[in-house]
């Protein structure tokens, strides 16, 4: 399939393009976890679960491009496939969904091309994720060039949901009968009622732990240090 696109072009600028993306992985990548040891540090928290990194395959490439009715080229490769080089970003919290995406639009050498919120405004099918397409500048011998990557941030249970929901379609190539589309529906809200209740109890976990420092704070004030209970 690599052949299909190599045909319209010469065996170089496939190889180069390809670098590029893989280049742009490299920098978005080093970018976000420096962010998160950033975190780590100022807050002791990490926002990150996980880092996923992916190049699209050739297949995916030319699927994609006949899909949406475009010549197999490099240049239409470049110009229409905005997720060629993707990044998953996996949260504990939606919260930390919201707090990653200011981060990353403040680094000054990204230029955040668009934004899908599929949390505010999911997808028919219940999909939950929020996609970023950022434009990271890629400094070559001679050159500097722009190269597009998305970057999708999600939480645990959003990406469990999605992982099967694409297993699924994948199985019916897309086709899958009405009941296990409504199934699938319904599965997605389960799995939003359950990232509330999580980000709900880590506030109350938060709230707890601050009174419990504040109240530690008044004992030492006054010379007489205890720990919680009584010990």
């Amino acid at each position: 399939m690599e052949n299909a696109i190599k045909n319209y072009e010469d065996v170089d600028s496939w190889k180069t393009i390809m670098f590029l993306y893989t280049s742009a992985l490299k920098e978005v990548g080093t970018k976000l976890e420096i962010l998160n040891d950033e975190f780590q540090h100022v807050h002791q928290y990490n926002p990150i679960e996980h880092i996923k990194t992916r190049v699209k395959t050739p297949e995916s490439i030319v699927k994609k491009l006949r899909k949406n009715g475009y010549e197999i080229s490099i240049e239409n490769m470049v110009k229409y496939v905005n997720d060629i080089a993707g990044v998953r970003l996996i949260c504990s919290f939606t919260s930390d969904i919201y707090r990653l995406a200011e981060m990353i639009g403040n680094q000054s050498d990204l230029k955040v091309l668009s934004i899908k919120d599929y949390i505010k405004n999911p997808k028919e099918s219940g999909y939950k994720s929020y996609h970023m397409l950022v434009s990271v500048p890629i400094y070559l011998s001679d050159s500097v060039v722009d190269t597009k990557v998305e970057i999708q941030i999600r939480t645990i249970a959003m990406d469990f949901w999605a992982s099967l929901e694409h297993k699924i379609y994948y199985k019916f190539e897309g086709n899958a009968p009405e009941y296990i589309s409504r199934d699938l529906r319904e599965c997605a809200e389960m799995v939003s009622s359950l990232d509330e209740k999580m980000l709900s109890l880590n506030e109350a976990i938060q709230k707890c732990l601050e009174e419990q420092e504040a109240e530690k704070k008044k004992l030492r004030k006054r010379g007489r240090y205890q720990t919680c209970g009584g010990n």
